[in-house]
């Protein structure tokens, strides 16, 4: 990676896991120790101590401290972890649109709690119809969940966001569940609360977990019975008319890349280092699995990660570095393939997982 300049970072700490271990997760699946109020205070103390090599003042200016990277509010300190966030983080606490669909399902005071605290949206993920959809989460119930959780989430004012993924999977049982959105008359009950009701269907990512799920991904050939509807609130969740193209669309506009800079792929906007229970340090640029990861906070320290961050040392982040996305297509790339893509990011980030899982056969 570049020399890193940026003096403000997320850290985030695995301290309750998942209820689910869904097929489509970039993060892989949740297993090991949890990590406790007390290893999260001291990492928070550790990062904020490193200082640059010659340099008196600490490096960091500021941080966001999260108490999970998976789902948010599992636990049930979930208002209590809230407040240690706050404590140790520079500014409010972040919250995003997502809330532990888990927790929305059974405990009645949640969802009053999390439009107190923000968002005032919350987007649910959905595979299908139940039997479908709780094979991805590889959890009996999910289905349940997300549609008691919609409810829940109506009842205090929020608003609900369908996220539907797709899969070879799903695309028989679409129109069930466009029938079930009538049905809940989520479209009404959303406008009622002043917006409209966003649904929209996407492929997953071909990251993390995702890339054991490729065989499930859908060709051109196969959409055409996606519902109208369903394909015009995609368009209008997404501000884009193309919604998908095939692999060998994406493979060829790489392959014609000049590739002015080894390094081709889109960071994400704000650097997060991700702490594991054994207190193995990650980032939010790719995966928790061993080539991307930097180092152990415990055993090596903050100063030896930023030094692996920076030179490159694992080998995922080595590989971003030195071989061009033109020559991983070329490798890894199927040139006649007709699966669907929202970006060529997606097959750029495959290709790199084929090469490194290549090195690590």
């Amino acid at each position: 990676m570049p020399r890193l300049e940026s003096r403000d970072i997320g850290i985030a700490f695995d301290m309750h896991g998942c209820p689910n271990a869904c097929r489509h997760c970039y993060l892989g699946r949740s297993h090991g120790p949890r990590l406790t109020e007390q290893d999260v205070r001291w990492g928070c103390e550790q990062f904020r101590g490193y200082r640059r090599d010659g340099q008196t003042a600490p490096f960091f200016e500021t941080l966001k401290v999260y108490t999970w990277f998976r789902e948010p509010d599992y636990s049930d300190d979930y208002r209590g972890l809230h407040a240690l966030s706050a404590e140790l983080s520079d500014g409010e606490p972040m919250r995003f649109e997502l809330l532990s669909v888990w927790r929305l399902a059974r405990d009645p005071d949640y969802a009053a709690w999390a439009r107190q605290v923000g968002p005032d949206t919350c987007q649910i993920s959905l595979f299908g119809l139940e039997d479908t959809n709780d094979w991805f989460y590889r959890r009996k119930g999910a289905f349940g969940d997300c549609l008691a959780a919609t409810k829940r989430l109506l009842e205090v004012g929020m608003r609900p966001r369908w996220q539907l993924f797709l899969t070879r999977k799903i695309l028989p049982e679409l129109d069930v569940l466009m029938r079930l959105v009538d049905e809940l008359h989520l479209p009404e009950r959303v406008e009622a609360l002043g917006d409209a009701f966003d649904l929209f269907l996407h492929p997953p990512g071909p990251d993390g977990e995702g890339r054991y799920i490729e065989h499930l991904r859908p060709t051109l050939e196969e959409l055409g019975g996606i519902p109208e509807d369903l394909i015009a609130s995609t368009k209008r969740h997404g501000k884009r008319d193309v919604l998908w193209r095939p692999e060998r669309d994406w493979h060829a506009e790489i392959l014609r890349e000049q590739d002015p800079k080894p390094y081709g792929f889109a960071l994400p906007e704000g650097l997060t280092f991700y702490v594991k229970g054994d207190f193995d340090v990650y980032t939010n640029i790719g995966p928790l699995e061993p080539p991307w990861r930097l180092g152990n906070l415990k055993s090596e320290g903050v100063a030896a990660i930023i030094d692996a961050y920076e030179d490159n040392r694992p080998s995922a982040m080595r590989a971003m570095h030195t071989v061009a996305p033109s020559e991983l297509a070329r490798q890894f790339g199927d040139p006649q393939s007709t699966r669907v893509y929202e970006a060529a990011d997606d097959l750029r980030l495959l290709y790199l997982y084929r090469h490194c899982d290549r090195l690590s056969a």
